[in-house]
């Protein structure tokens, strides 16, 4: 197992850690709905420095960057971020991720902690048409994600850059903590606002003990992986390894949205065929009429007890108070306000197919 730069830091909060992608990972330290909580009124902050990053850089770079992601990276200015993802040769996804334009022609992609080596492999393996210039500089960066509704207002002291004038999907290169050269992105996983910084493994503990300390005033806590997948599923975003994976579809998935088929790029005919054709089976969300928690892998059922498809994420949400989750179903099943049921051990609940997102803030 590897430790990220912050690791004695976290122990030292009482943090649980647990093996993660490869590396020892802050789990929670006081707790999932107090730190769930904490990000949607006020402000937390996350170490993800596990996740990976990929400079691309040259005159190729974009035309690289094109045939191996679903988005259209041309699209973006210097400045812009984009969610987007790796198609694979077989209607599935190798990994998602976010790709920074940095300069005129350098990128920043940030994939998955663990899909580093896949994903460096797999794009690896297409610039050897494109000749673009690749760096893996994962090992070499930390990552914050300072997130909640007084984000802006707490880090404010920490930058000469104006942080309410970054809008969401976009990024400022500049000083932050007394560190320059640093991104400060309004991305984040939780629908709760606020940035994303990262910094070089050198500088990490700077800035993590001054955004604790012009934090300190507004309540600002660290908070675990566990409390990040709660609030990212009350907003119904994808985790790769559980809602999407080599075997699903970016149309199935509810990602036609960062599927552009204005460009060519891998297995792009297949997935705009799929897109016509309409998929046989999509990614829906469900809330539990009654009681109950359900959890990645709980079977899905019809009013009759015929398994339908299969429960990809599940919790208790901690704003809600009832279960929701998301799953695969036939398409005729898709529809929202369906009736569906949830097998939880013995007893299948009775469930309601809803839009996204279910946390409306």
């Amino acid at each position: 197992m590897k430790n990220i730069a912050l690791h004695k830091i976290h122990e030292a909060l009482g943090a649980k850690m647990v093996g993660f992608a490869g590396y020892n990972m802050p789990v929670q330290y006081e707790g999932v709905t107090a730190e769930h909580l904490t990000v949607r009124e006020s402000v937390g902050v996350f170490d993800v420095s596990h996740m990976g990053e990929f400079l691309v850089d040259g005159e190729n770079a974009l035309a690289l960057i094109q045939k191996v992601t679903s988005n259209d990276a041309s699209k973006l200015a210097i400045g812009d971020a984009q969610y987007s993802c790796f198609p694979n040769e077989d209607n599935g996804i190798v990994d998602d991720l976010i790709c920074y334009r940095i300069k005129e022609n350098t990128y920043l992609l940030v994939v998955n902690a663990s899909n580093i080596e896949k994903d460096w492999n797999w794009i690896t393996k297409y610039n050897e048409e494109f000749g673009a210039n690749l760096k893996d500089i994962s090992e070499d960066y930390s990552l914050l994600a300072i997130q909640g509704p007084k984000a802006v207002e707490a880090m404010q002291s920490l930058s000469s850059l104006d942080l309410a004038d970054i809008p969401f999907y976009k990024f400022k290169v500049g000083d932050f903590a007394g560190i320059e050269h640093v991104i400060i992105s309004a991305t984040g996983y939780t629908g709760s606002g606020g940035f994303e910084i990262y910094c070089k493994n050198t500088e990490v503990e700077q800035i993590w003990n001054k955004v604790f300390e012009a934090g300190a005033d507004y309540g600002i806590k660290p908070i675990g992986l566990a409390a990040r997948d709660t609030l990212r599923l009350e907003m119904g975003y994808c985790l790769y390894g559980n809602d999407i994976d080599d075997t699903t579809s970016p149309i199935e998935a509810g990602l036609s949205w960062i599927t552009k088929f204005t460009k060519d790029f891998v297995n792009a005919d297949a997935l705009a065929k799929q897109k016509e054709q309409k998929p046989e089976r999509k990614l829906i969300a469900f809330e539990l009429d009654e009681r109950g928690i359900p959890r990645q892998g709980y079977d899905i059922v019809d009013g009759n007890g015929n398994i339908i498809g299969n429960v990809t994420s599940g919790t208790m949400s901690p704003c809600l108070s009832k279960g929701i989750g998301m799953g695969y179903v036939p398409t005729i099943f898709a529809k929202s306000g369906t009736q569906i049921h949830i097998q939880v051990r013995k007893k299948a609940i009775p469930a309601t197919i809803v839009k996204l997102p279910f946390y409306k803030g």
